[in-house]
């Protein structure tokens, strides 16, 4: 396809206004937007202005597949930007390898992927969840009882989990699942479950609305004092959706907060705030979107193309100052080096970062190398106080 400089360029965004995940959604939107808008004060894209369309994807797969088809076929659109549940991006996919189009996808997943036309903007496994199963063993206990939301990414992430917490003599007490649209009377057996069992720690990978009712539940049955409660997937957005309070002590393990302290992350914050609220809360989804989105841009610009070859090939070249650090693209694989941390909730609604590694981590998708050992303290781990935190 020829790049033609005389023509907008048009940005597909691939995100949900309705449905159990369009709170979250809502900042990665939010975030690609602002993305886009400074890519066109500095010049747009070779000169090209960037003009982004968007429709409700209401948090169905289909309607995520069959929005990247119109954005592609009648939209005009150069590239897709988006996706958050992974049964979307697994929609979405096989639109994209079909047309040689390109999606930057906008979040964590489970790894055990690669597509040539996918950018992955969030961590894999050995990014997220390696970090924070050694945190909790070494600090909370060695029996866990694990919770998700009954798709791809809790499942595997619940694998991954269970495997590690074996490797270490530990116990998985309960592996239990619950639909995207649970109930409280649903979320509230699993709770009353827990309260029986009495584990360490409690792994969630509830996602979309029921998960602010799941952590609700847990401190009406006593529990919140009790044992501990870690994610991958609460962010600061499920937290301001809880009573103040609620989560205060519970663990995350992601890329990003909006805590940390670096000239990136201010500019990132201020930007932010100033474009959609004062109020606004960032979150490593929208952090991912936001940085994939410039990413990728860029390195259309740079390679004049929207051919994923020439873009993948532009993008193995270079390095972007995200918000969470200095990051880039695995020319092998497509995935990202990003910053594993470990994230505390205080009382303010915003993550304490506890521990986080010294530099970015190469991204290892399928998880080859997966010993807790790759995490020992010296030298990839850097603690709060040695941090200055």
């Amino acid at each position: 396809m020829a790049f033609d400089t005389t023509k907008p360029l048009i940005v597909g965004a691939l995100y949900s206004a309705t449905g159990p995940t369009a709170y979250l959604e809502r900042t990665q939107l939010n975030a690609t937007l602002l993305a886009l808008e400074e890519i066109n004060a500095a010049g747009g894209v070779a000169g090209r202005e960037v003009v982004p369309v968007t429709y409700d994807a209401q948090s169905d797969p289909a309607r995520f597949a069959s929005l990247a088809e119109r954005m592609l076929d009648e939209d005009g659109a150069g590239l897709l930007v988006g996706c958050y549940m992974t049964n979307t991006r697994q929609a979405v996919v096989p639109i994209v390898e079909r047309r040689a189009a390109v999606l930057a996808y906008a979040a964590p997943y489970e790894g055990f992927e690669y597509s040539p036309n996918v950018i992955y903007g969030g961590a894999v496994p050995n990014q997220h969840i390696l970090l924070l199963a050694r945190h909790l063993i070494l600090n909370a206990g060695k029996s866990f009882y694990l919770v998700g939301t009954r798709y791809t990414f809790p499942v595997e992430s619940n694998r991954v989990m269970m495997t590690l917490v074996a490797e270490q003599k530990g116990q998985t007490l309960a592996e239990r699942y619950v639909p995207l649209d649970a109930s409280r009377r649903e979320l509230d057996q699993i709770v009353q479950d827990i309260k029986k069992k009495r584990p360490d720690v409690v792994f969630c990978t509830v996602v979309g609305e029921a998960a602010v009712r799941f952590y609700e539940l847990c401190a009406e049955a006593g529990l919140t004092d009790s044992l501990t409660i870690a994610s991958l997937t609460v962010t600061e957005a499920e937290i301001a959706s809880m009573p103040a309070g609620l989560a205060v002590g519970h663990l995350t393990g992601a890329t990003y907060f909006q805590s940390i302290d670096s000239p990136e992350n201010r500019r990132f914050v201020r930007a932010y705030q100033s474009r959609f609220g004062v109020h606004e809360r960032l979150n490593a989804m929208a952090e991912t979107a936001y940085s994939v989105t410039r990413m990728t841009l860029d390195a259309v610009g740079r390679a004049r193309s929207v051919d994923p070859r020439d873009i993948r090939s532009a993008l193995g070249e270079t390095s972007f100052a995200a918000p969470q650090g200095e990051i880039r693209i695995d020319a092998e694989n497509g995935h990202s080096y990003l910053w594993p941390r470990i994230g505390r909730v205080e009382a303010d609604g915003q993550f304490k970062v506890l521990e986080q590694s010294s530099q970015a981590i190469k991204p290892d998708p399928y998880l080859i190398h997966h010993s807790l050992a790759d995490w020992d303290p010296a030298p990839n781990l850097v603690t709060a106080r040695a941090a200055g935190g």
